[in-house]
């Protein structure tokens, strides 16, 4: 008889009421975060647009300029430069837009040659499918209907232009709303300067120690996240610049156009730069005919992208603020399920919220060292 090999137990210190416990909160937190979207995403703009442009407030109020009139002056500017590029861009923009389709369908049309088909197997299933419908049809037309049973026949709604108008209307107003209210927290959050601090600093308890660890930890997210936005900022507008200078190198139209966009978009993190190149390459083979031309066209902007990303971003940022790319990632794809676009956008500075918040807190510390580089 083989004697069994004796089993080594590990005791772990895990109470089951405790996990779970974390588990029913984790899931309660993911449905309000989810419930509440509509309120939270309009906050967390509002936060972010302060942290980035409180620095500004204060150099006007060290010069003698009251907080509100600055907060206001500044808002409005930056408001103003917005619409005048708007407005200035937007012939090439309704260009590019309308280019878009076509420059799709031609695609489309250039592999089917270059595969040497006629059709695709797809099409020809849909082709089959459609013959073989028709072909029921005109069988059932001469079938007598059986006493008893009614014919009943399934026709598709007809497109009404007053439904999409009218959806679209709302989607506008609703959009609207939220950047009204996103503009009025912002001047609001700049404008009250360290007072939500000061409270917070209160609310820690009458202990010194946790009052200066809250202190700590408010100042770390302010500089931390103050940095990250004006890294992004300096970095999209490189990106913007570079990716303009490139496709008027080669000859691309809009090529303004497509350098604002990928200025903007470089706020999102991987999807953004893809975004630009998929795009980028689609109009520039619509315009050049050539598969060789929409490449060069969109490898110009991943290059662009991947060179600022790899070289100019880790320079500018220390390394003591720098997060894991694996937590990076994961942490992207879970808020922009969350919240979508706004998720993919508030996604990194909500995880450097939370780092921050977890290297100050004993029991919390491991899941900063996780998400830490």
């Amino acid at each position: 008889m083989v004697d069994e090999p004796s089993r080594v137990l590990l005791h772990m210190p895990v109470d089951v009421r405790n996990m779970s416990m974390v588990v029913l909160a984790f899931f309660a937190s993911v449905f309000v975060l989810q419930w509440a979207k509509a309120v939270l995403i309009p906050v967390m703009l509002g936060v972010l647009f302060s942290y980035a442009l409180s620095p500004l407030v204060n150099w006007m109020e060290h010069r003698r300029i009251p907080r509100w009139l600055g907060s206001a002056v500044l808002l409005l500017g930056i408001l103003a430069a917005l619409f005048s590029t708007a407005y200035s861009l937007r012939d090439e923009a309704v260009r590019l837009v309308d280019s878009l389709p076509a420059a799709a369908q031609k695609f489309r049309q250039t592999i089917r040659v270059k595969s040497g088909k006629s059709e695709s197997t797809l099409e020809t299933v849909q082709k089959a499918a459609s013959q073989i419908e028709q072909a029921a049809r005109e069988g059932n037309s001469g079938v007598v209907v059986s006493r008893g049973a009614m014919r009943v026949v399934i026709e598709p709604k007809r497109f009404d232009i007053k439904d999409h108008l009218w959806s679209g209307t709302v989607g506008l107003i609703a959009l609207i709303g939220q950047a009204t209210v996103v503009i009025f927290l912002t001047y609001f959050l700049m404008l009250s300067g360290d007072t939500f601090r000061r409270k917070l600093v209160k609310l820690a308890g009458p202990n010194l120690s946790s009052k200066k660890i809250t202190l700590q930890a408010l100042h770390e997210i302010t500089d931390q996240i103050q940095r990250y936005l004006q890294v992004q900022v300096l970095t999209s507008a490189v990106v913007g610049v570079l990716t303009w200078l490139a496709l008027l190198a080669i000859g691309l139209d809009n090529a303004a156009v497509w350098g604002i966009a990928a200025g903007i978009l470089n706020f999102v993190p991987y999807v953004g730069s893809l975004v630009v190149a998929v795009g980028s390459g689609m109009v520039g083979f619509l315009q050049f005919g050539s598969l060789n031309m929409a490449l060069l066209v969109g490898g110009a902007s991943l290059f662009i992208h991947a060179l600022t990303g790899n070289l100019l971003t880790p320079w500018l940022t220390s390394r003591t603020s720098r997060m894991s790319p694996v937590a990076v990632f994961v942490g992207m794809l879970a808020w922009g399920w969350l919240w979508g676009v706004w998720g993919l956008l508030l996604g990194i500075p909500i995880l450097m919220i939370v780092k921050s918040v977890c290297d100050r807190v004993d029991d919390l510390k491991p899941i900063g060292e996780f998400l830490g580089s």
